[in-house]
């Protein structure tokens, strides 16, 4: 089983990316996860359902150790034909 994790973290940063955007974006490239798509609103990787647990804790705990206000996250099963 494959899963896809999907996080936005607030506050947002239109000038610059605020500390918990920034932590997002190294948690996500650093997982197991693979498919990594960091952007300006939200960060998405897929993975297998071995990584999924941890694809999830750390984001959730590295963010609002950062200083988000708000983590808005998503895990979906994704089929073997959506890739």
């Amino acid at each position: 089983m494959r899963l896809r994790v999907e996080f936005t973290t607030e506050p947002f940063g239109l000038d610059e990316a605020p500390a918990p955007a920034l932590v997002a974006r190294e948690v996500v490239e650093a997982s197991e996860l693979d498919a990594a798509d960091v952007g300006p609103f939200g960060n998405s990787a897929e993975g297998g359902a071995d990584a999924g647990p941890a694809a999830v804790d750390a984001p959730l705990r590295t963010t609002l150790q950062a200083g988000a206000t708000r983590v808005s996250l998503q895990v979906d099963v994704v089929a073997e034909g959506d890739r």
